[in-house]
């Protein structure tokens, strides 16, 4: 296995730095449009309240693989091209952000009712009392939840793979077929994405410990 490595330690490095930066910009759009479309599923708005709710239930119950092949094969016949690192991202956003907006729409509903109301009785608006008072508690609440869903999607990011994204497991699935040698190049990807994951379920369970203490 170190032998291996050591011969095609650049194509490992190359992938695993595009798989960093998908994951980044995944993780940020994902939380911004997952937590606008879980307030917009709380909206007074009926209509408003439906079509985020379509969004969630939609991209939640088809495969990530799915949308991202759209992007790849139907969005260039009738929109722009985008090459499989821009498909592959877009498609982790959009399925990532529906999974993350059931997280923190329960994340809101635990808040009890009356920060709401005090916020507005102190003349906030609906979208400030929110932003200052309601979502940092919600936040709080759902930070277990959602620290899986970010090491889900750094997990899901192989999807690229599969579009011609250039990520960790393209290179590590170029390496296998050279080499032949799946076991250690898996095993070697498989490393890789450790190196990911676990600081992000470290840092996730060090603020859960932190807010639990300042409350």
């Amino acid at each position: 296995m170190i032998q291996l490595f050591q011969e095609y330690h650049s194509l490992f490095f190359e992938g695993f730095k595009v798989t960093i930066y998908s994951s980044v910009i995944a993780l940020v759009f994902s939380l911004v449009i997952g937590t606008l479309m879980a307030i917009l599923q709380l909206s007074q708005n009926r209509l408003v309240a439906g079509l985020a709710k379509a969004y969630v239930e939609f991209f939640r119950n088809i495969p990530l693989l799915i949308i991202a092949m759209f992007f790849v094969v139907v969005v260039p016949m009738y929109w722009v091209v985008l090459d499989g690192f821009q498909a592959g991202t877009i498609a982790l956003i959009i399925y990532t952000s529906a999974f993350i907006a059931e997280t923190v729409r329960s994340g809101i509903q635990t808040v009890p009712k009356g920060q709401m109301e005090a916020g507005l009785s102190a003349g906030f608006t609906y979208w400030q009392t929110m932003r200052y008072i309601v979502l940092p508690q919600a936040f709080k609440i759902v930070i277990p939840p959602l620290g899986n869903q970010f090491i889900n999607l750094v997990k899901n990011s192989s999807v690229l793979a599969m579009v011609a994204g250039l990520d960790l497991m393209y290179q590590a699935d170029s390496v296998a077929n050279t080499t032949f040698d799946t076991f250690n190049t898996y095993i070697i990807a498989a490393l890789f994405y450790l190196v990911l994951t676990l600081p992000l379920s470290y840092l996730m369970s060090h603020l859960e410990k932190h807010w639990a203490l300042t409350d």
